[in-house]
């Protein structure tokens, strides 16, 4: 998590600080630098996020320490060694998973952690699995209909997860004709791929993680002043909730727009396909070709949040209106899924570039068939 934070700090930061934006366009070299800052920035949240951890490992709510070692200083800062050792080897074991395998490293093992909770969940659904007729009236067991439900669900949400995340707006592109002597060059046609959900799962992290905020301070100040008001307020923020619902899916509105007026910078599009001779059919270059741009993404971010939104309710909803186990209903939707899903696509992506790479039979003959892929 601290590497995450990190990384996405950085991201953010280098659109609006100049020379972090600089080290970006320098390539490789600049690419280097901003990892290394990455690295320094992940230690020191580690640091932080290991103490607030001990603390509450230590302290009197918690109860996750022997009585003997509550106000123990060394234990205190083994912990804390600990944590942050643990964390430095994860991140070099994704660096290293970069450099020599195949995939995003960091992201494999984010997938690895969420994979090997669901054993744990179909124990948990096996366990409150009713198919008797008496568990159809029976609202704490799942009967054979709400299993029915969320099969049919998980199978609907996962197609439509890899239908968005791999979902495209293919805007033609020309390529303008140059002529050298008695030769024609260029005139191509090709297109320009606008992604449907161009900020990822990033709207849902943020999403859900300012959500936490507002149940934690209602919840405090219910404690400090009770009355209708703060208890009315502490409720409203519940997770399953109706108000904490509304809410979360106007955050996933605002920062799917937000990440994609960051990441994605039509001006600058459309000055590189100025640059390389290439233009919209019907369009200026410039401009008006960046004012397209921008309408067309507004458009599909548009469509890629709500379903974004729909991901992230569908959990909350089973769990609330079946009296399903969130550990359950959290794989039919939500962060998890989706991480699950576009790591999944990308792995087999990169492992499919790497079959044909390695089986090009090139222009001077044999065979491009990849082994296995045919019977």
């Amino acid at each position: 998590m601290p590497y995450i934070s990190a990384a996405i700090i950085f991201q953010l930061l280098a659109t609006v600080v100049p020379a972090l934006e600089r080290l970006q366009k320098e390539g490789p070299a600049g690419y280097k630098k901003i990892q290394e800052y990455t690295r320094y920035a992940t230690v020191l949240l580690c640091v932080i996020q290991a103490v607030v951890w001990m603390r509450i490992m230590m302290g009197s709510e918690g109860q996750l320490v022997y009585p003997e070692y509550s106000n123990s200083t060394m234990v205190f800062l083994m912990g804390v060694f600990g944590l942050t050792a643990g964390t430095m080897f994860l991140m070099w074991l994704g660096e290293q998973i970069d450099e020599y395998g195949i995939g995003n490293g960091i992201s494999l093992l984010i997938m690895a952690g969420i994979v090997a909770r669901m054993p744990s969940a179909l124990m948990q659904l096996a366990q409150n699995a009713d198919f008797t007729l008496g568990g159809l009236a029976s609202s704490d067991k799942i009967g054979p209909h709400k299993l029915l439900f969320l099969v049919a669900a998980f199978v609907f949400v996962v197609a439509g997860a890899i239908l968005i995340t791999q979902g495209q707006r293919r805007i033609p592109i020309q390529q303008a004709k140059m002529t050298r002597g008695r030769r024609v060059y260029g005139g191509q046609r090709h297109y320009l791929p606008l992604r449907v959900n161009h900020g990822g799962v990033m709207p849902i992290i943020f999403a859900s993680s300012l959500m936490i905020f507002p149940s934690m301070l209602f919840r405090y100040f219910n404690r400090l002043w009770p009355g209708n008001v703060t208890g009315m307020l502490s409720q409203a923020f519940e997770m399953g909730s109706f108000t904490y619902a509304v809410t979360e899916v106007a955050l996933i509105f605002f920062f799917a727009y937000f990440w994609t007026t960051v990441q994605f910078r039509p001006k600058e599009m459309a000055e590189q396909l100025r640059d390389h001779g290439s233009f919209i059919p019907g369009l200026r270059p410039g401009r008006r070709t960046a004012e397209y741009l921008e309408r067309v993404m507004e458009r599909i971010t548009y469509c890629g949040a709500a379903f974004l939104a729909v991901i992230a309710v569908i959990p909350m909803t089973i769990n609330v209106a079946l009296k399903i186990p969130f550990g359950i209903s959290s794989f039919v939707g939500g962060t998890g899924l989706l991480i699950m899903i576009s790591v999944a696509l990308d792995l087999v992506q990169r492992i499919e570039a790497n079959l044909v790479m390695r089986n090009y039979g090139g222009f001077l003959g044999g065979s491009t068939r990849i082994k296995g892929a045919y019977t």
